[in-house]
């Protein structure tokens, strides 16, 4: 017998296996990828009214929003009608950024109106009101 004080049966196993940890990792990435596009699609409930014609345009930086309750956000923000306008003068926007407004369909016509004015007067000279895609009249 050898004067070690261990046997080969003994020895401690110091290396670390990953597997489990790649695994793990592995389904964390999934879940996320999946929850991602719902996280990123919750924004306002609005409902838009239909436009079988409209045109698609590209993102803008700059989105207006009028929700049913009449409460008026700029890129997610809530704000006042009052600050509209001076919030888009200080914010370096060119006047040929197309402005986006989405307005729930049931909200007054005049509150529609007085947004439009105050972009207008911010010197935004592109709005483009967004709109919910219709299927095509049944014939």
């Amino acid at each position: 017998m050898s004067d070690s004080q261990y046997t080969s049966e003994d020895q401690v196993i110091a290396n670390i296996n990953i597997i489990p940890f790649v695994d793990i990792i592995l389904v964390l990435l999934i879940i996320f990828m999946v929850t991602t596009p719902y996280l990123v699609k919750m924004g306002f409930s609005l409902k838009l009214a239909n436009a079988p014609a409209a045109d698609k345009l590209q993102s803008s930086n700059v989105q207006i929003t009028i929700r049913a309750n009449g409460a008026i956000f700029l890129n997610k923000k809530p704000i006042e009608l009052s600050r509209l306008t001076t919030d888009l003068k200080q914010s370096s926007i060119s006047p040929d950024t197309p402005v986006i407004l989405a307005a729930d369909k049931n909200i007054l016509h005049g509150k529609v109106i007085k947004v439009i004015n105050a972009i207008k007067s911010a010197g935004l000279k592109i709005i483009a009101i967004s709109t919910s895609a219709a299927p095509p009249p049944i014939k």
